[in-house]
């Protein structure tokens, strides 16, 4: 299916797009976010999970350096700590969603 461009179309010609009706009445509902401020947002929403990721990603980098010098037993270490880094994180996940639902239960009961 050819692309189609949306500036030459007339309403008329819109509405046989429902997607694009849709996308046009989603997009002002919604207010737009840039990467930086989704990021911005989801850290403030719940900050430990992107410093388990990066506690993830560190030790990942060092052991798997480690191993590349010859430091079999800084790399093995450190490949420890990535998992527990990961359970973290995963746990920081499910501890984040738990209180968001929790939060907004709480709010829809007020209304």
């Amino acid at each position: 299916m050819a692309p189609v461009d949306v500036s030459k179309l007339t309403e008329e010609d819109l509405s046989k797009y429902d997607w694009i009706t849709l996308r046009r009445d989603m997009d002002a509902l919604l207010p737009i976010e840039t990467f930086t401020q989704k990021f911005a947002r989801k850290f403030k929403e719940n900050p430990l999970v992107p410093i388990g990721a990066a506690a993830t990603t560190a030790a990942l980098s060092y052991g798997l350096w480690s191993f590349r010098t010859g430091k079999k037993k800084m790399s093995q270490l450190m490949m420890r700590t990535r998992v527990v880094a990961q359970g973290f994180t995963i746990f920081a996940m499910v501890f984040g969603i738990t209180f968001s639902t929790q939060k907004a239960i709480k709010k829809g009961e007020k209304n």
